[in-house]
């Protein structure tokens, strides 16, 4: 995968720590800037660290899957692409639920946020052990993405209200699918980007 599918993948991958980061800033009286690294540090650190432990623990079965990798990591893309769409249109997110708006930001609260919110780069990760990709450079882009698009999230949840929460979800989602159906093309042989 190359470097702006790799910036694309994190980008959907954070979608959900982005809405939830939304709803963090719409219930904080004053958005600061320790405030908004608190939020994206959780959540950044939890989705680099969640893919490289998918990885680690999916090479262990590679080598017996073989050629079946690209259909398994087209299947995991789509599959969570789709869970954060329906998430968007049903309200709520798909990993965290309604759960959401608690102004606390210690690790009692933001732990089980951000495990929650990147639940899906584990699965992420498990699909890296298929396809040729420098799981550190990966881990890395996704990590940072993640912390940066999640201080976004708190400032404009402070600025925008909850309109902005669904949407983030619904392009999240779209860009899994699609990234996952780019992999699978790639794996059949055809070549569109």
């Amino acid at each position: 995968m190359n470097f702006a599918g790799m910036v694309l993948l994190a980008l959907g991958l954070s979608m959900d720590a982005f809405a939830v980061a939304v709803c963090k800033g719409l219930d904080l009286k004053k958005v600061t800037l320790r405030n908004a690294l608190t939020v994206g540090l959780y959540f950044g650190v939890f989705q680099a660290v969640m893919p490289l432990i998918g990885y680690f623990l999916a090479t262990q079965f590679s080598d017996s899957v073989g050629s079946l990798g690209f259909w398994i990591a087209f299947a995991l893309l789509t599959i969570l692409g789709a869970r954060m769409i329906w998430a968007s249109f049903r309200g709520g997110s798909a990993d965290t639920g309604p759960e959401t708006k608690k102004v606390s930001l210690g690790p009692a609260h933001m732990l089980p946020l951000a495990l929650a919110t990147s639940i899906d780069a584990l699965a992420v990760g498990v699909s890296f052990a298929f396809m040729e990709v420098s799981i550190f450079i990966a881990v890395l882009i996704i990590g940072s993405v993640t912390l940066f698009v999640s201080m976004i999230g708190v400032k404009l949840g402070r600025m925008f209200g909850e309109r902005i929460g669904s949407k983030a979800e619904l392009i999240g989602g779209a860009i899994l699918v699609l990234i996952g159906l780019k992999i699978l093309l790639d794996g059949l042989g055809v070549t569109i980007f």
